[in-house]
C-alpha cells in the first residue's frame, strides 16, 4: 500500500512538472512564433479563413483527389475527438479553481493555437502516406520521421507511444466510464451494460473504417454542439443583464489574484494562468499532435487549404463553445458555489434552465460527447498502431480499443486519469519541438499557398526577404 501511495506522489509529481511553466512556454513560444513568421495570419484572414472552411460545408466532395475523407469529416472527426467533456467539465474545472479569470487564459491558448493547429495539420497532408489500397496514415510521427530523418524518429516513436497509451486510457477508457457514470447517476442504467453498448456501437463503426468513421462524425458532431451551444446560450440570454459583469471578472481576475468568495478559495495570477492554458490545450488539443492525424486522411487540393480547417477547429472548440459555457457558469452567478467540473456546469443548467431540461441537455451532452470522443480518437489509434507495429498490429491490435471501458466500467477511474494527463503531456513535446524544427517546410508551402490564392502580394515579398 505505501508503494502505491509513494508511485502516485511520485506520478502526481511528474505531472505537475510535466504541465508546468516549461509547458506552458514550449506551447505558448511556438503557436507565437509560428504566428508571428505568418504575420498574424490567423487574425488577419479570419474571414478568408471562416468562408472557405464554414462557408464550403455544403460543398460536393472531389472524388479525383487522394484521401478518404472529406475536408468536413475530417474536421467533425477531429472536433470529435476534441469537443468533449474538457468543454462541459474542462472549464468549470479551470474556472472553480483558477477564478474567472482562466477563461481569458484559455482564449489566449486558442488565438496562438489557432496558428499551431494549422501548421501542425498542414505537415501532417504533406507528408502524409498515400498507399495502393487508397488508405491514408498521417499525423507526427510521419512528419517528425520523414521531415527530420534520423533525429525525427525517437521523437516520433515517443509521440506514438503517447498516443497509443493516451488513447486507451482518454478515449476508449474514460469516455465510456463518464457517460456510464452519468446514465446511472440520472437514469439508474447499470454502468457494465452502458459500457457495453458503447463498445458495441463503437465497433460498428470503425469496422467500416476511416471513412465510416468520418461519414458517421459527420452527421453527429455538428447535431451535439449545436444542441448544447444552444442551451448555453439561451442561459446567457436569460441572464444577458449579467453580460457586462462577466466580461468584468474574466478581465480584472486575469491579470490580479481573485479573493475568496462564498464557496471558492480564492486563486492567485499564477493560478488563472496555469489553469486556462492547461485546459485550454486539453480542450482544443493544439499542438498535441492528434488532430493531424485524422486531417492528413482528407482530400484535399493543399495541404494549407486543408490547415485552414485546423483553424476553424480550434475556434469552435474554443472561442465559441468552452466561451458559451464559462459565460453560462459566470452569468448565472453559480462560479463560486463551491462546485467544480462537471457538478459546476450542471448547476449552472440547473439555475439557468427548468430542472427536467437542464437535466437533459447535460446528460445528452455527456454522453454524446463521450462516444463521439471514443468514435473519433480511434483513427489516431489506429495511426499509431500502424506506425509502431505495421498492418498486423492493426489487424490484431484494433479491436483492444474496445476492451477498457467495459473493464473499468462503474470502478474509480481517478488514478487513470494521471495517465491519461501524463500521455497527453509527452505527446505535445516531441510535437511541439517538430513544429519549430519544421517551420520552413511551412513557409515554403505557406507561400506556394498565398501566390495560388492570390493572397498577400506584398507579405509574401516580406517572408522571401525581398525588397
Amino acid at each position: 500500500m505505501e508503494f502505491f501511495d509513494a508511485f502516485f506522489r511520485g506520478l502526481n509529481w511528474l505531472i505537475g512538472q510535466l504541465w508546468g511553466i516549461p509547458m506552458m512556454v514550449l506551447l505558448i513560444g511556438t503557436g507565437l512564433y509560428l504566428t508571428i513568421i505568418t504575420k498574424f495570419f490567423q487574425f488577419r484572414r479570419l474571414g478568408y479563413i471562416l468562408r472557405n472552411t464554414f462557408g464550403k460545408i455544403f460543398e460536393k466532395e472531389n472524388k479525383t483527389l487522394a484521401g478518404v475523407m472529406t475536408p468536413f469529416q475530417a474536421v467533425s472527426t477531429a472536433l470529435a475527438g476534441t469537443v468533449g467533456t474538457a468543454n462541459i467539465a474542462g472549464v468549470a474545472a479551470a474556472i472553480a479553481i483558477g477564478g474567472p479569470g482562466a477563461l481569458f487564459w484559455m482564449w489566449i491558448v486558442a488565438l496562438v493555437g489557432m496558428m499551431t493547429k494549422m501548421v501542425e495539420i498542414s505537415l501532417a497532408v504533406h507528408f502524409r502516406e498515400v498507399r495502393d489500397d487508397g488508405t491514408v496514415y498521417g499525423g507526427p510521427m510521419f512528419y517528425l520521421s520523414k521531415g527530420l530523418g534520423k533525429v525525427g524518429k525517437p521523437l516520433a516513436i515517443l509521440h506514438a507511444v503517447a498516443v497509443l497509451i493516451g488513447g486507451l486510457v482518454t478515449a476508449a477508457l474514460l469516455q465510456p466510464h463518464t457517460a456510464a457514470a452519468a446514465l446511472e447517476g440520472s437514469l439508474g442504467i447499470n454502468p457494465t451494460l452502458s459500457a457495453v453498448v458503447f463498445a458495441v456501437l463503437t465497433g460498428l463503426v470503425i469496422i467500416g473504417g476511416f471513412r465510416a468513421i468520418g461519414k458517421f462524425c459527420e452527421r453527429l458532431v455538428p447535431f451535439m454542439a449545436v444542441l448544447y451551444a444552444l442551451g448555453a446560450l439561451i442561459i446567457i440570454i436569460i441572464n444577458f443583464t449579467a453580460i457586462p459583469h462577466a466580461f468584468g471578472l474574466i478581465f480584472r481576475y486575469a491579470f490580479a489574484p481573485a479573493p475568496a468568495i462564498g464557496g471558492f478559495a480564492g486563486a492567485s495570477f499564477a493560478m488563472a494562468l496555469q489553469k486556462g492554458m492547461a485546459r485550454g490545450m486539453f480542450s482544443n488539443e493544439a499542438g498535441m499532435g492528434s488532430a493531424p492525424m485524422v486531417h492528413a486522411t482528407a482530400k484535399t487540393d493543399h495541404p494549407i487549404r486543408q490547415g485552414l480547417w485546423g483553424t476553424f477547429e480550434v475556434f469552435v472548440d474554443t472561442i465559441i463553445l468552452c466561451s458559451l459555457t464559462g459565460l453560462a457558469i459566470l452569468t448565472t452567478g453559480v462560479w463560486d458555489s463551491g462546485l467544480s467540473g462537471i457538478n459546476l456546469t450542471i448547476r449552472a443548467f440547473e439555475v439557468g434552465l427548468p430542472g427536467n431540461v437542464a437535466s437533459f441537455l447535460v446528460m445528452t451532452g455527456i454522453v454524446l460527447f463521450a462516444f463521439s470522443t471514443q468514435v473519433g480518437w480511434y483513427v489516431n489509434y489506429q495511426t499509431a498502431v500502424h506506425y509502431l507495429f505495421g498492418d498486423k498490429g492493426v489487424k490484431y491490435l484494433k479491436w483492444i480499443y474496445l476492451i477498457p471501458g467495459v473493464i473499468f466500467a462503474g470502478q474509480g477511474a481517478n488514478a487513470v486519469w494521471l495517465f491519461g494527463d501524463l500521455a497527453c503531456g509527452i505527446m505535445g513535446i516531441p510535437n511541439l519541438i517538430g513544429l519549430i524544427l519544421l517551420s520552413k517546410v511551412f513557409i515554403e508551402l505557406y507561400r506556394d499557398f498565398i501566390k495560388k490564392e492570390g493572397l498577400d502580394g506584398k507579405h509574401l515579398k516580406a517572408i522571401k526577404g525581398e525588397r
